[in-house]
């Protein structure tokens, strides 16, 4: 006889006590812009209480923005926030339509720069970050003490005669406690896991870099990175010049050149490793963790230029000559999987346990 004897735990007993609806702490909401060029643009509202995030629907479910207790945490670029447009992938004019936001995903043809390769034109940053979600799914539920908020949708990258990848996407969010180690309060996470699969009849090169955006007031100056890292390579003069200071944020210059950096980063025995951008000030950091057998590189992408004011860790599959160098190559149906975690530390304490970590990894 199937038992129906469904005895809810005493932590969600307790919410649900406190909480006529459980949206009033943790949840998923569908939203739609409606003007500028923003208008029309689909999102999902998701937060859990202490962090809230809009997921860009229209544009493979990236965060348009990151908020910890209301403070911002990424960067909205002057263009702004904006859904589709007809300029997205118009060779260099698409930088028109980069806006930033908490992350966008760059590939998966192209992770870098306008270029071509072999003939074919490949947009900046590649046509993955302004592709629709599909099959989009929202949901919010209890398991066990686990109140889940949790985002999925497909995206397709194809071309009549050419490569056909699907990237699906789930992003998630939690309310409770997590069995398992995390590397954080579960509630300060937002989890980006990513697979990919290649449903074509050819090989094909997978580019893909996570452009993940610290913005103020959580980047101002003295906002420095804990950052693991082995090796670091400037990717130019420009570069070359900030080496002494990559991992500490000035005063903003007018028209200061963009330096960008790629790194080789230290993991524990199954591949994990993060950089962390934190605030003295504020007492907060934020961390992006990632596995080294999925994105074994980092780039790290630096402007104090005043109005551009960012800095990005962009854990990658490729580096700086992007498809046009070393990539992986996805066979005829073979999958890749991809998990990304944002992770926020509050007080001196966890950002000093942050600091051990990173003495950890590199004596590891």
């Amino acid at each position: 006889m199937m038992n129906t004897n469904n005895h809810t735990s005493g932590e969600k007993q307790r919410l649900l006590s406190l909480c006529g609806s459980m949206e009033q702490i943790a949840g998923v909401r569908p939203v739609r812009y409606q003007d500028g060029r923003a208008a029309g643009l689909g999102g999902a509202l998701v937060w859990n209480g202490p962090l809230e995030t809009m997921l860009m629907l229209d544009k493979c479910l990236d965060p348009a923005w990151l908020r910890y207790k209301g403070i911002n945490l990424g960067i909205l670029t002057k263009p702004g926030l904006q859904g589709r447009n007809p300029y997205d992938t118009a060779g260099e004019e698409a930088v028109r339509s980069i806006m930033g936001g908490a992350m966008f995903t760059c590939g998966l043809g192209n992770i870098h720069g306008h270029r071509q390769v072999d003939g074919t034109e490949h947009p900046t940053h590649g046509r993955i970050r302004t592709t629709p979600a599909e099959k989009v799914g929202m949901d919010a539920w209890f398991e066990g003490d686990t109140y889940r908020v949790r985002v999925t949708g497909e995206m397709r990258e194809a071309r009549i005669f050419g490569e056909n990848l699907v990237l699906r996407r789930s992003v998630e969010c939690l309310w409770g406690k997590e069995p398992g180690q995390l590397p954080a309060r579960p509630s300060c996470q937002l989890i980006f896991r990513d697979r990919i699969e290649n449903q074509g009849f050819e090989p094909q090169p997978l580019c893909m870099l996570y452009h993940c955006n610290a913005g103020y007031p959580l980047l101002e100056p003295g906002t420095r990175l804990i950052l693991p890292d082995r090796t670091c390579t400037p990717r130019d003069e420009d570069a070359r010049r900030g080496m002494d200071t990559r991992n500490l944020m000035g005063e903003p210059q007018a028209g200061a050149p963009e330096q960008v950096f790629q790194h080789t980063m230290a993991a524990d025995p199954e591949g994990w490793t993060f950089g962390a951008f934190v605030n003295d000030r504020l007492g907060l950091a934020l961390a992006i963790h990632w596995n080294v057998n999925q994105m074994p590189l980092l780039t790290q992408w630096k402007s104090s230029a005043a109005g551009d004011y960012a800095m990005a860790l962009e854990p990658a599959s490729c580096g700086f000559e992007g498809r046009a160098g070393a990539t992986r190559i996805l066979e005829p149906f073979e999958t890749h999987v991809n998990e990304l975690r944002f992770c926020i530390y509050e007080g001196a304490g966890e950002i000093a346990a942050l600091e051990t970590q990173e003495r950890q990894l590199r004596e590891s």
